[in-house]
């Protein structure tokens, strides 16, 4: 039970460095939206921090994409998914 929550742990990480390279952001670019270090968020990605729900939520509204696609399992769907709501979003 415990080696699947620190799974599911490094793969939410994985998935907000993943869209957060997708945007072409820094690291520092998001600390700073957050109002923390850089070194603070980096531990975040690197799956070393405990997400709280409210920080999740800001980080997936910085990332400008919903958390349920932070907290997908599926690693190929991740970038393909939000590339197709963005152009649908864009077409309406």
């Amino acid at each position: 039970m415990e080696d699947l929550l620190a799974l599911k742990t490094k793969n939410v990480a994985g998935n907000i460095r993943k869209i957060r390279e997708y945007r072409d952001y820094t690291q520092d670019y998001l600390a700073a939206k957050l109002k923390i270090s850089q070194n603070a968020y980096s531990k975040i990605e690197l799956g070393y921090s405990k997400l709280t729900i409210e920080r999740l939520f800001q980080i997936a509204s910085i990332l400008n994409v919903e958390v349920t696609n932070l907290l997908t399992l599926d690693h190929k769907e991740l970038i393909k998914n939000i590339s197709l709501e963005e152009e649908t979003a864009s077409v309406k």
